[in-house]
C-alpha cells in the first residue's frame, strides 16, 4: 500500500492507453464510477458526478468527459474512445491509497498500457497555521469616504 503524506495532498494522474472502448463510450458506467469510487478509497463525495458526452471540431477528440467533486478535492476523467485512450486525474488534501486507487482505475478502463504520474503537491502549503480575517481582507478593506 502506497501512502502519501507531504504537503498538502497527492495528485494521481493517470494516462491510460489501449482501453476498453466499450468503457470508454459508456457513459452510465463513467456516471456509477465516479459515482462510487469515493467510497471505494475513503473519500467524501459532495456532489453527484456531472458527465457528458463530448463532440467537438475534431472527431477524434470525440468521447466523455465527467468529474464529481469530493471533499478533499475531485476526480475527473476524459475519454478519446477512437483513440483508445482515457486520462484520469485524483487530487486529494488528505492521504489515500494510492496503489489501490491505481489499481481500480486502471482496471475499470482495460488499460492495457498505463502511464501513472503521482505529484505530491503544496510543499509550502501553510498547514495549521491560521490567518487573521483582518489579515487576508486588509488590502480590499478601505476607510468609506
Amino acid at each position: 500500500m502506497t501512502m502519501v503524506d507531504a504537503g498538502f495532498g497527492p495528485h494521481l494522474m493517470l494516462d491510460l492507453g489501449d482501453c476498453d472502448v466499450s468503457r470508454l463510450n459508456d457513459l452510465p458506467y463513467i456516471f456509477n464510477l465516479l459515482n462510487t469510487l469515493p467510497d471505494e478509497i475513503g473519500m467524501t463525495k459532495i456532489t453527484q458526478p456531472y458527465v457528458f458526452p463530448y463532440e467537438g471540431l475534431v472527431p477524434d477528440d470525440e468521447g466523455i468527459t465527467g468529474t464529481v467533486i469530493i471533499a478533499e478535492s475531485h476526480i475527473s476523467v476524459h475519454t478519446f474512445p477512437r483513440k483508445k485512450y482515457c486520462f484520469v486525474d485524483l487530487f486529494s488534501c488528505k492521504t489515500f491509497d494510492v496503489e489501490r486507487a491505481r489499481e481500480r482505475l486502471i482496471e475499470a478502463f482495460g488499460s492495457r498500457r498505463p502511464e501513472v504520474h503521482l505529484v505530491q503537491r503544496g510543499s509550502e502549503f501553510p498547514r495549521g497555521m491560521l490567518v487573521e480575517p483582518a489579515d487576508v481582507c486588509a488590502d480590499r478593506l478601505e476607510p468609506m469616504r
